[in-house]
């Protein structure tokens, strides 16, 4: 981008007077929709995962494989445009991102053989990378215009159940269709076709909450920095962030499978409401949490995940479904808590013109937290078992909770 022939663009102050308040609102909401759609399809696949290795002989290494063209696509597009909608606008973003979906959907539904689908999920990661960071901005700001100097517990509360509470819709629905349904396979992608769809005419008819101004910078990737207010507390955050969708990501590659083979429980349905119950029990979490401070919320996220997680491996280890169930919801309301106190945390420390870019960089290291652990995981099965690389992924995941406790009492102390 020219520093001369493109506009800036700041976020439009609470209360413009030239932006009517109830548009706001409806906008608000719109977004909300349109980021929980998205959010959702970016988990239709997961249930489907044992179909597909049933029909093509998918190991769990070609699961992760598929899983990781997916993360990819998030992080390549958290790097070169997750920041971007700070200067040329929030919608100019998001439209495009959206249609991003609309084209991975496409190609779902066009061909399900492993070059395409690997093809469909980098696309679709390339659109969420670009949604994540953008959508949540965009409903603070929304958030802020229509209710000027009220609590941000609204914004968070939505902002964070969309986020989760999507991809734990999105499986289910895709859980119960692939189940009970004509062409398992197909039909899940085309009803996301027709939600993304309706979501771009949503999103194209909400005000704008970023204005023009005369400069803007030159274009550059997005950078990793903590230089947002607090560095100690954005590092903390950008931690806390990585652990929570290592848990994610761990629900979204590897279980389904593993219910379906070592539990011998190959029901869609019930791969879906594994999946939903764990996303469904950070998303209540979240809500349910709401009035908590900050310090509390981060206590008990990372004690919900230092107990969940293992109560996992016991229903692993002793087949139990279970067992595997609960500790699965316990790590989800873990991760749910601890990522919503990082996302407020980052959205309050961050200044106005450069808010995009800091909740980009902190999805940037959340979506590496997501891949590369389930990534390792289907490396270490062409070696060892499953179960054998859970064991490892606990070990590390706990001492990696143990890392984020030190670096949030280190950002309390430097306050």
């Amino acid at each position: 981008m020219s520093s001369t022939t493109l506009p800036s663009r700041q976020p439009v102050a609470p209360g413009d007077p030239h932006e009517g308040s109830s548009r706001h609102d409806r906008g608000f909401w719109a977004i909300a929709l349109a980021f929980l759609t998205a959010m959702a399809f970016c988990t239709v696949p997961s249930p489907l995962y044992p179909l597909y290795q049933a029909r093509d002989g998918f190991s769990t290494f070609m699961v992760t494989i598929v899983f990781a063209a997916y993360a990819v696509g998030v992080v390549t597009s958290l790097l070169l445009a997750g920041h971007v909608s700070d200067w040329v606008g929030r919608k100019k973003i998001l439209i495009p991102a959206l249609a991003l979906e609309l084209v991975a959907a496409a190609l779902f539904l066009g061909d399900t053989s492993l070059p395409v689908l690997l093809l469909a999920r980098l696309v679709s990661g390339l659109g969420i990378g670009m949604i994540t960071a953008t959508a949540t901005a965009y409903l603070q700001e929304l958030h802020a215009a229509h209710r000027p100097g009220a609590s941000r517990q609204r914004f968070e509360v939505v902002s964070t159940a969309a986020n989760i509470g999507g991809l734990g819709v999105g499986a289910l629905i895709a859980g119960v269709l692939a189940q009970y349904v004509h062409a398992p396979l197909r039909t899940p992608y085309l009803v996301f076709a027709v939600l993304l769809a309706v979501s771009l005419v949503a999103v194209a008819a909400t005000p704008e909450t970023v204005r023009e101004r005369l400069v803007t910078p030159a274009y550059r990737p997005q950078r990793i920095s903590a230089d947002h207010g607090d560095p100690a507390g954005y590092v903390a955050a950008a931690a806390a962030g990585f652990a929570s969708f290592a848990v994610f990501g761990l629900f979204t590659s590897v279980a389904p499978g593993f219910v379906a083979g070592a539990l011998h429980l190959p029901s869609r349905a019930l791969a879906g409401a594994v999946v939903f119950a764990v996303f469904g029990g950070a998303a209540v979490a979240q809500s349910l949490t709401t009035r908590l401070p900050a310090p509390a919320k981060v206590r008990l996220g990372l004690l919900a995940q230092a107990v969940g997680v293992p109560v996992v491996l016991v229903g692993m280890h002793t087949a139990s479904l279970t067992a595997f169930l609960i500790g699965g919801v316990l790590a989800g309301v873990g991760a749910g808590v601890l990522f919503k106190a990082a996302v407020g945390t980052v959205a309050a420390m961050a200044v106005p013109a450069r808010r995009g870019e800091a909740l980009a960089g902190l999805f940037l290291i959340a979506y590496l937290g997501m891949s590369l652990p389930a990534l390792g995981i289907g490396i270490a099965t062409r070696a060892v078992s499953t179960i054998t690389a859970m064991n490892w992924f606990t070990g590390l995941l706990l001492v990696l909770l143990g890392g984020v406790t030190l670096l949030f009492r280190r950002s309390s102390a430097n306050r």
